[in-house]
């Protein structure tokens, strides 16, 4: 089985040297409950639940799956029993509103406690995960009534919840739902169609499941002006607010996966079932992107948690692993062979997976200060600029660190070479769990397109600029020193070219739309790279400081600035390629007629 340690050291370092995290917690609202004591021992705490309790149920939950007997999903052995230990402590509550049972603590405290969920155990971790989504939908679009109902349940941990989106007929094109909602007698509405691709939509580990269903009025304008939102329970809440009689929504089918096993994927089927309407008519897919938002971020954080995961494991196998020695001579003689960590390729694999971890965590708790502040700033002005720059993040949070973390964990396999084939080891299951979170919540060509299309060029750069200031201030900020150089001349060229190559795809925008799409992906990695590669020149610059005050943990921040030359000197220059393809345009990919493309075979 697979072994995990929570990164603490890492997220110290990221939390009180990069980003400042207790200036900001000072300045929140809460700021005298959010103490360093309270953090630490929240961070602890949840190091030992998802290393004692999530992470050896891993591997049997991948091996079991989920069961579909009688209407009702039965979750692997022990993913009860783990909600339960997560219900008791307290963990569903977290974040939420004190005004319906939470504790009102920062959301960034419940987005550090995701990622090491994500490590150890990601199927589970997707049952609660879109619980906090639902309520943060309904805390902002539902009613007083629907709050008073349903939030208290989510932030308990009492009832989970579940959004219900793409139909067979629709993926990400939910203009296309067929979903119906027909007004009844009682105020409510009944809400027929089929969803499929539910995550949580049906499972035992809670006495109730909160839906929120997209669906069309019966005088519902066409495409996505007329989609609605509705809050459809499994069990009606009863006089008292508890769980009332079966709704008319069941679980038709567990779709087979390649991975994500532990948890549930249902077609779920509403035959009639009530539903009430959250938000205004004709308004839904607003309401939506609330939730959609969060669970983006969150799909982000599970490519960063699986990135960490197979990262602890190929380490600790390649220290172990003997094989050959070294090219530049022997390194343990006492032993028949060197340890694999000896190879340059070994290293460049482990590198890679630990640059991404790390430059990711400093970009998810960066996030995680944006999400704060929009939540929870009193001055409009910069809760809007944190609004912006997070909406702009967003979607590189989620593509970039889901197309790294394939990347990684795939690396991680092929560090432990044929031993990494084999399920025992618990790495193949890394790659087929990340392989999914480059497709749900939006696959990476839509988060691009939401990146490039919507963010920046419907903006005309004007989302874009806050965030490449912030890098142009940092690069001028650190002239004159002559150790950050390394990293402040590469990453100043690059925001320019940044700037320059936005104007360039929407000069060719403006005459040939097909450009957007073309340039999108290539566009998304590059900003995903650029990044990177500003938190880490931040990183780098706290080591230098740290290392200058001869601080005790010399190592930690030695590594810390070895890891920042890798990414620098072997990731970074991946925008090379990104770039020129950028430039390339779409003619070569438009020119083609469909028709030719399958010359030489019938399709």
């Amino acid at each position: 089985m697979p072994s995990y340690q929570a990164p603490l050291r890492d997220f110290r370092f990221v939390m009180d040297e990069v980003l400042d995290y207790p200036r900001h917690y000072a300045q929140l609202p809460q700021a005298e409950e959010i103490t360093p004591d309270v953090v630490s021992a929240i961070l602890e705490e949840g190091a030992r639940f998802t290393r004692e309790v999530l992470l050896p149920l891993n591997q049997t939950g991948d091996e079991q799956g989920c069961r579909l007997e009688g209407g009702e999903v039965l979750t692997p052995a022990g993913f009860k029993e783990a909600y339960a230990q997560y219900v008791a402590g307290g963990w569903p509550s977290l974040s939420g509103d004190t005004a319906y049972h939470g504790q009102g603590l920062p959301t960034s405290l419940g987005m550090m406690l995701s990622e090491m969920v994500c490590s150890t155990n990601l199927a589970w971790g997707m049952y609660p995960g879109l619980s906090q989504g639902a309520a943060d939908a309904l805390r902002h679009h539902g009613s007083d009534e629907q709050k008073a109902q349903y939030l208290t349940k989510l932030n308990d941990g009492t009832w989970t919840g579940s959004m219900c989106l793409t139909e067979p007929q629709c993926g990400t094109d939910l203009g296309l739902i067929k979903t119906r909602a027909r007004p009844d007698e009682a105020g409510g509405y009944l809400i027929t169609g089929t969803k499929i691709f539910i995550s949580a939509g049906e499972h035992d580990l809670a006495e109730n499941i909160v839906h929120l269903v997209l669906a069309k009025l019966p005088d519902a304008p066409e495409g996505t002006k007329g989609i609605s939102l509705f809050v459809v329970p499994k069990y009606l809440p009863d006089a008292e607010g508890e769980v009332g009689e079966r709704n008319a929504v069941s679980c038709g089918a567990l779709e087979h996966k390649m991975g994500i096993h532990g948890n549930a994927t249902c077609v779920m089927n509403f035959d009639g079932a009530r539903g009430y309407l959250v938000g205004k008519p004709h308004k839904g897919l607003a309401c939506m992107f609330t939730m959609m938002n969060v669970a983006r971020i969150g799909v982000g954080i599970q490519g960063l948690g699986l990135i960490e995961v197979s990262f602890q494991n190929a380490l600790a196998y390649a220290r172990d692993r003997l094989q050959m020695r070294a090219l530049s001579g022997t390194r343990e003689a006492d032993k028949p062979a060197d340890p694999i960590i000896s190879h340059p390729d070994v290293r460049r694999m482990l590198l890679t997976q630990k640059a991404f971890a790390e430059g990711g965590r400093m970009l998810v708790l960066h996030a995680a200060q944006l999400a704060d502040r929009v939540e929870c700033a009193t001055d409009a002005a910069e809760r809007e600029a944190a609004e912006t720059e997070l909406g702009l993040l967003t979607p590189i949070v989620k593509a970039f660190l889901t197309e790294v973390g394939f990347e990684a964990t795939n690396e991680g396999v092929q560090v432990f070479g044929g031993h990494g084939y084999i399920r025992e080891w618990g790495m193949e299951q890394y790659v087929r769990d990340a392989r999914i979170t480059r497709l749900y919540e939006g696959t990476t060509g839509i988060q691009a397109l939401d990146l490039l299309g919507r963010k920046v060029l419907m903006s005309q750069g004007e989302a874009l600029k806050p965030f490449t200031k912030q890098i142009h201030k940092f690069c001028q900020a650190q002239e004159g020193d002559d150790a950050m150089a390394e990293f402040v001349t590469p990453l100043a060229k690059l925001n320019a070219e940044w700037g320059d190559l936005t104007m360039a795809v929407g000069m060719k925008a403006m005459q040939d739309r097909e450009e957007v799409g073309a340039a999108s992906v290539d566009y998304l990695m590059y900003a995903g790279y650029v990044t990177l590669a500003f938190f880490w020149a931040r990183a780098a610059q706290a080591a230098h400081q740290s290392l200058a005050g001869n601080p005790d943990d010399a190592a930690f921040y030695r590594a810390k600035l070895d890891t920042a030359r890798f990414y620098f000197q072997r990731l970074l220059p991946r925008t090379r390629a990104h770039a020129e393809m950028i430039r390339a345009g779409g003619e070569t990919l438009m020119a083609m007629q469909a028709e030719d493309f399958g010359h030489g075979f019938d399709i």
